[in-house]
């Protein structure tokens, strides 16, 4: 999982990375319960619940490259395939493309996990 990183990036731009995460988390929340509030079948029902998993993943730094490549894809499809407002979707697929491509930072689940280790002897 380790390769799936540059580096996890620690201070200003760890922090920067935090902040987009939680950004997106923010997005996905409202796009989740929005998805939600408005379904009926199971369908939509499943999207939602899918949605909210991929913030909470999102929010703790799991798998990021993962969701973020996963939510990226389903945004661009969600752009293209649906009428309406297609600005939202892209700007989350935007952010989870970046987030995907430039990892989860030194302040998530990713780090602890797979991050470079000092041992001592």
């Amino acid at each position: 999982m380790q390769r799936l990183f540059s580096n996890f990036a620690n201070g200003w731009p760890g922090a920067g990375l935090l902040l987009q995460r939680m950004l997106m988390t923010a997005m996905l929340i409202r796009h989740g319960v929005s998805d939600l509030a408005a379904s009926s079948a199971t369908w939509p029902t499943t999207i939602g619940v899918v949605i909210l998993v991929a913030a909470l993943l999102l929010l703790l730094g799991l798998c990021t490259p993962i969701v973020g490549t996963v939510v990226a894809v389903f945004d661009v499809w969600l752009a293209v395939n649906h009428a309406g407002d297609s600005w939202a979707p892209l700007v989350e697929a935007t952010l989870g493309a970046t987030i995907a491509m430039i990892g989860p930072g030194a302040w998530s689940v990713d780090a602890r996990l797979f991050g470079r280790k000092h041992i001592e002897a």
